[in-house]
């Protein structure tokens, strides 16, 4: 089992990522070129199959098994009226997970994704970070062991969600801690403008309370469990060569952590779809990725990455299952 037990275990095991199949993405590229289509004319689904064909290790694939894992954890920080809602909101939000009542189990369960949900020590809220660090390194680093653990290695792609009261104000800290700036807070679940000046003023204490600005150090003094956990399953993931579509602003806040130690450790993600929440895009542009949707959600749970699914299914089933000009003996090939 991989040592994941401090900041520097941690690193090592992300030094030792492996990267995508180059012979099973250069097949698929050439597979593309002779589809019975004119080229480029599925636009970012033909790129998106080939970069899933490099991940998967096979120039054909099928999308197979898909895996959602939602992580939950209460904030310290949510005491400071940084939420519109109370802190045990997260685990009645659990309780209806686990019931199948929310809208992460109906878009999941229409991808055809295995829905697993972590609660990660609800009785336990973090540390409030405008006094300190939010967790300890061994804290930080057990949350990031489960997430990482929590990957399915047989899983054709995941998905990685949250629920916890206050982990936009964390998201947004980790935002100006490590790509500086302003304007990073935003309304969340929807404050209101007292609300939305307490998150400012928590994020600005927070960042003059924690002076590190190193990726996993920034995750540990800002972050919550449930982000360092995305952060594992996320770089487990990849230790799996399993791909991962990003969810909105909390879950790449969490990803930001692992870009910030190396930008090469996001290169099996693609971006599932821009939130509404304002300062998701200037995130994803820093992280380089492109969102497949755009429809206003902020809800978080993984939903809009769920619903991206379908955008892979699409692209996968066009490039797998059409057939080639040969195949097909249409003049063109």
């Amino acid at each position: 089992m991989t040592d994941l037990s401090s900041i520097a275990a941690i690193r090592a095991a992300l030094a030792d990522m492996p990267p995508p199949d180059a012979d099973a993405r250069a097949a698929a590229r050439d597979r593309n070129g002779q589809l019975t289509k004119p080229p480029g004319s599925l636009g970012r689904l033909e790129e998106l199959a080939v970069w899933y064909a490099g991940w998967r290790g096979d120039a054909a694939p099928v999308v197979d098994r898909p895996q959602v894992l939602v992580f939950a954890g209460n904030h310290g920080v949510a005491a400071r009226g940084v939420s519109a809602f109370p802190a045990e909101v997260t685990a009645q939000m659990v309780a209806n997970f686990r019931a199948g009542g929310a809208a992460i189990n109906r878009l999941a369960d229409l991808a055809g994704a295995r829905l697993d949900v972590h609660a990660l020590d609800l009785d336990r809220p973090t540390a409030d970070f405008t006094r300190g660090p939010a967790m300890t390194e061994g804290e930080m680093a057990a949350a990031f062991a489960a997430g990482w653990n929590a990957v399915d290695p047989a899983a054709g792609v995941l998905v990685a969600g949250e629920m916890g009261i206050g982990n936009t104000t964390a998201a947004a800290a980790i935002a100006t801690a490590l790509l500086g700036g302003e304007g990073w807070a935003g309304r969340g679940t929807g404050v209101d403008d007292e609300g939305l000046a307490r998150k400012e003023a928590a994020v600005a204490d927070g960042l003059a309370a924690n002076p590190d600005r190193t990726g996993l150090g920034v995750l540990t003094a800002l972050g919550g469990r449930e982000l360092a956990a995305m952060a594992g399953a996320i770089a487990g993931a990849r230790a799996a060569r399993v791909p991962v579509i990003l969810d909105g602003f909390i879950c790449c806040a969490a990803a930001l952590c692992l870009h910030a130690e190396d930008a090469g450790l996001l290169d099996h993600c693609v971006a599932g779809h821009l939130s509404a929440e304002g300062a998701h895009g200037r995130m994803l542009d820093a992280m380089g990725k492109t969102p497949l949707l755009s429809l206003d959600l902020r809800l978080g749970e993984g939903s809009g990455a769920a619903l991206a699914i379908q955008v892979l299914h699409g692209a996968v089933a066009c490039h797998s299952g059409m057939a080639t000009f040969a195949e097909a003996g249409v003049a063109g090939g």
